[in-house]
């Protein structure tokens, strides 16, 4: 069992090793995470490298080296060489760089999750590594689910959580707050109502949460 968690990437050295489909996967992945992104391939796509003009991404048309991976956060093995992808393995707990080697559970430190993104609200699904296509199909379920409405209502909690955090000096009634406002109810009340009901209705619940009902509110 993997511990599973968001790393922030931004800026950051990340390396691929591979210039196929695979890799360019990683890449644009990677680039979406706004890492600063090395490529190391003998040879590289001229698509791969036009859809990535003008963006932080340095190649290396080059044989693979152990000294690419210094000062890396995290690195991709994504050649089609078993034996090269393995030695990238072996060289990156040499050089305790985080290491994925595509399409080999066993020789990876953390695996790229199947992603729902609505806004900043990112849900992710990982089977171990075993399921990619397991994993992109729960991701499908879910975006049935969770619709652009819910990125749109983590951008409306987040405003009102910075004004909680400067008006209301209690953490536990901070906290009470947020549970009452982030709820299934509260939701309801944005998608029927909109953003600027719903923001009148949330400051009405921070001066008086117990008088506040939403289900009181009119339309």
């Amino acid at each position: 069992m993997k511990y599973p968690i968001f790393l922030n990437l931004k800026s950051k050295r990340t390396v691929v090793i591979g210039g196929g489909s695979v890799a360019a996967r990683k890449i644009l992945g990677l680039l979406d995470a706004q890492a600063r992104v090395v490529v190391v391939a003998e040879q590289i796509d001229e698509v791969l490298k036009t859809r990535c003009k003008n963006t932080n991404t340095e190649f290396v048309e080059a044989k693979y080296s152990k000294d690419y991976l210094v000062g890396a956060t995290i690195a991709f093995a994504a050649t089609n060489d078993e034996e090269l992808n393995e030695q990238i393995y072996k060289d990156c707990q040499q050089l305790e760089v985080l290491c994925n080697v595509a399409d080999d559970p066993e020789l990876c430190d953390f695996f790229v999750p199947a992603v729902v993104k609505r806004g900043d609200l990112q849900i992710a699904v990982g089977t171990d590594g075993y399921s990619p296509a397991y994993a992109g199909h729960i991701r499908q379920k879910l975006e049935s689910v969770f619709t652009e409405k819910h990125g749109e209502f983590l951008a409306e909690l987040e405003t009102i959580r910075k004004y909680i955090m400067e008006e209301v000096p209690d953490s536990a009634q901070r906290k009470a707050l947020m549970g009452k406002l982030v709820g299934d109810e509260s939701f309801e009340y944005f998608i029927k109502n909109g953003s600027g009901k719903w923001r009148s209705y949330a400051r009405k619940i921070i001066e008086s949460p117990a008088e506040t009902n939403i289900n009181d509110q009119k339309d």
